[in-house]
């Protein structure tokens, strides 16, 4: 089944009856209550539900009332049994091929671009999982080589710890002057460097397998130390290693292993994301369109505003009460001269008369940003968004607050439609952030 993000449709009699019991499993749950231990082969990005101001946990996958099922900003694969629901970005409606969700991931993820010709859903899958790889390896490498103990064999006349018994009758008699003990020592060459090791072997053998590792030069640093560390590598232990790394790492130390870990057993088994082998479990790659859309904006926008989230960037409050300060608030952006604030709004915002004027919806839309302004005494907030090229939209629109001389700013980013390749697309969305750049005023810094 396939669906686009932010919209509502009906299902289809055969639909109805083959496929709705699957899609009720996971229909008006929010994903916060969709455990990721119940459910190991469904991936959800970002994987801190709770990281961010927009709080992903309590959107729900999709949302279905009768015989009709609605999206929001999720987007990806997902499914249950033997229903699998594809949500595509709104902006493939025209383009089959999901350019501006692969644009969206690999500018977020550092990934280098290459051209896409997919034939099936389940490589998009696979796909996606190779665009997260050098992410995580680099986040969870930034903690240090995961290390722990191992029992090791030695057969020397250095003895430095017990004598296993049996095996030195075994080995050494007649007496050779060498003693059987074993150690328990620290080693980087443990199951869980092995399993990420597999899974850069493995990623090696795809057909844009060598551009992701040789993406950039900590990526390559990252396979380097994981390749010396992993003296005793065979890739026929590969089932051996993968069973091996079947319960979840909990270390407080190395926690973003748990992460590289549970991606590096998918990449191995990719092909396992499809089948659902457990009745009733969800399986799937999601990822939260908001959340996207603001990280890549962050990125076309570094020059001139300063990107902020719920865990890093200094604390914003809003009130100060009893000489203490309280309820903290998030801007997504702050222009670096500290005169506009800024939202990423990834909803058709184009088409917000829609949601009605006094729906809560609006509400957020407009209000939140009007706070940001009279907190950081600003006279220019912006809501930046993205629209479909083919729609004849402005792409500024000022909205000035009554009895005030501020003003509230849509600014959209065009996204490119009728794209014959991801080269194509991406060569015209390039020019597409320039005049997106262009439309927001130079920043006024002080003087000196």
């Amino acid at each position: 089944m396939k669906i686009y993000d932010n919209t509502t449709r009906k299902l289809s009699e055969e639909e109805i009856s083959s496929a709705k019991p699957d899609l009720e499993r996971i229909a008006n749950i929010k994903i916060g209550e969709l455990s990721l231990e119940d459910n190991p082969n469904l991936l959800v990005f970002p994987r801190d539900l709770h990281r961010f101001g927009d709080e992903i946990s309590e959107n729900c996958i999709i949302s279905m009332r009768d015989d009709e099922i609605s999206t929001g900003n999720i987007m990806g694969f997902v499914g249950v049994n033997d229903t699998q629901l594809d949500i595509k970005s709104r902006f493939a409606k025209v383009d089959e091929d999901d350019y501006f969700l692969h644009y969206m991931l690999q500018k977020v993820f550092s990934i280098n671009l290459f051209d896409i010709k997919h034939t099936t859903r389940q490589e998009d899958i696979f796909d996606f999982l190779l665009y997260l790889f050098p992410h995580f390896l680099k986040k969870a490498l930034a903690q240090g080589l995961f290390k722990k103990y191992r029992r090791f064999e030695y057969n020397d006349a250095n003895i430095r710890g017990p004598i296993d018994v049996n095996r030195h009758i075994r080995e050494n008699i007649p007496f050779r002057g060498t003693v059987a003990y074993s150690t328990r020592e620290h080693s980087y060459d443990n199951e869980v460097t092995q399993l990420v090791r597999h899974a850069i072997e493995y990623i090696r053998t795809k057909e844009h397998g060598a551009i992701i590792l040789n993406n950039d030069p900590e990526t390559k640093s990252c396979i380097t130390q994981i390749t010396l560390a992993t003296q005793s590598y065979n890739v026929r232990e590969r089932m051996k290693v993968i069973n091996q790394n079947l319960r979840p790492i909990r270390h407080p130390y190395y926690s973003a292993y748990t992460d590289l870990q549970n991606l590096c057993l998918r990449i191995l088994h990719h092909e396992s994301l499809k089948y659902g082998q457990e009745k009733d479990k969800v399986y799937g790659v999601l990822f939260d369109g908001a959340w996207l859309w603001e990280e890549y904006l962050a990125i076309v926008l570094k020059e001139k505003y300063n990107h902020f989230t719920k865990k890093f960037g200094p604390k914003f409050w809003l009130f100060n009460h009893n000489n203490k300060n309280s309820q903290q608030i998030i801007p997504d952006y702050l222009s670096k001269d500290g005169t506009v604030v800024a939202d990423a709004k990834y909803i058709p915002l184009n088409k917000q008369l829609s949601y009605g004027e006094n729906s809560e919806k609006a509400t957020a839309i407009y209000y939140k940003t009007i706070t940001y302004m009279y907190r950081f005494s600003t006279k220019i907030s912006y809501l930046f968004y993205p629209y479909p090229e083919d729609e004849s939209e402005n792409i500024v629109e000022e909205f000035n607050i009554v009895e005030t001389d501020a003003k509230l700013i849509k600014c959209g980013l065009k996204i490119p439609a009728n794209c014959k390749t991801f080269l194509e697309f991406i060569q015209r969305v390039k020019d597409f952030e320039k005049i997106f750049l262009t439309s927001i005023p130079p920043l006024r810094f002080p003087a000196g």
